[in-house]
């Protein structure tokens, strides 16, 4: 569905790989009259485009719903000119979804920076972008990773 997503369809992005455990995901953009930019090749801003949303919602996939995960910054430097297809391969291994875990065990919140090159169809890198993370365990997680609704705690209630 996220291939009918209206900023994907727009410009082109499509997903062509999405596995079910949320680890690898892998998005392509060929080069149209409506993603190009002023000189002809990709619009930098398709090509960022191409790259927002999947590390988050990879990491609140495999995190889980007692996490909070939110996009903190970005940026994204251009090494050459896109022309034709252009992929982007997201990679998350086990041990890094394991590592922000017990990294949270200690600490209320954390950052963490993931990378991803945007590549032309001989492989080399068109951009390379740059994610920073924010991740924090939602309030009113107990141990046992059961929510406590803290707003009920704290509810007045009028006696008339």
């Amino acid at each position: 569905m996220i291939n009918w997503w209206p900023p994907f369809l727009g410009a082109g992005i499509r997903v062509t790989r999405w596995d079910v455990d949320w680890r690898s995901v892998d998005v392509e953009m060929k080069l149209r009259r409506w993603n190009q930019n002023y000189v002809g090749t990709h619009y930098g801003g398709s090509l960022y485009s191409m790259t927002d949303p999947f590390y988050m919602v990879m990491l609140i996939g495999n995190l889980g719903r007692e996490y909070v995960v939110w996009d903190k910054s970005a940026s994204i430097r251009f090494r050459r000119p896109g022309r034709g297809t252009v992929r982007a391969e997201f990679r998350l291994a086990e041990g890094e979804i394991e590592e922000i875990r017990k990294a949270l065990e200690k600490e209320e919140k954390i950052e963490r920076e993931f990378a991803v090159q945007v590549k032309d169809e001989s492989g080399a890198a068109v951009a390379e972008v740059k994610k920073l993370l924010h991740f924090r365990r939602k309030s009113g997680e107990s141990e046992a990773g059961t929510r406590t609704d803290h707003r009920a705690a704290k509810r007045k209630v009028d006696p008339l």
